[in-house]
């Protein structure tokens, strides 16, 4: 279509080229997100089938109301926390399977991504993402799941911020490697 050999016309080319490879990038960055944003309401409602036995909305509001301000052992500082914590297992476990779907979900869109080949800043994102969402169902398999005191409860939440320092340190790392090849 641009077979000319003026120069401006051979610009203007260019750019239109530019444009389209632009329009074909969104339009399939659009697709993997509406793949990822359906996968993760299969993924929601499938947990919520599993649990149901459980009547895990119950347990999200009668957990929700549960909380009071307790102290976080060895400081003076006090935080918003379960009043009994033990009590929830069933739903900490559902918090468990969906941090797990979503880490899985993630490396399946990494690998849509590497397929596609996506731009490297949305590769990095996702590797990020499959850090923090797999780290964290480690941490609510451990820490909430096997958890009967309160301390407990405030080293979740230590390791939360942990692994999501390890995730942007990986993204990071992904990053800086992309620059160098």
């Amino acid at each position: 279509m641009c077979s000319s050999h003026i120069l401006g016309w051979g610009q203007t080319c260019l750019i239109k080229d530019l444009k389209m490879q632009e329009l074909a990038d969104k339009k399939k960055e659009g697709l993997i997100t509406a793949v990822y944003i359906g996968l993760i309401f299969i993924l929601l409602a499938l947990i919520y089938f599993i649990n149901l036995p459980h009547n895990i909305w119950n347990s999200f509001v009668n957990f929700i109301s549960s909380f009071v301000l307790a102290q976080v052992p060895g400081t003076s500082i006090s935080l918003p926390a379960p009043f009994d914590p033990g009590v929830y297992t069933g739903l900490y476990t559902a918090v468990f399977q969906f941090c797990l779907g979503i880490g899985i979900l993630e490396i399946s869109i990494l690998a849509l991504r590497i397929v596609m080949h996506s731009p490297l800043p949305r590769k990095a994102e996702t590797i990020e993402n499959v850090v923090f969402w797999l780290g964290t169902s480690y941490l609510a398999i451990t820490y909430l799941v096997n958890m009967t005191i309160m301390s407990e409860w405030f080293v979740f939440w230590a390791g939360i911020i942990l692994i999501a320092g390890l995730a942007l340190v990986a993204r990071s790392f992904v990053l800086l490697g992309g620059r160098h090849s």
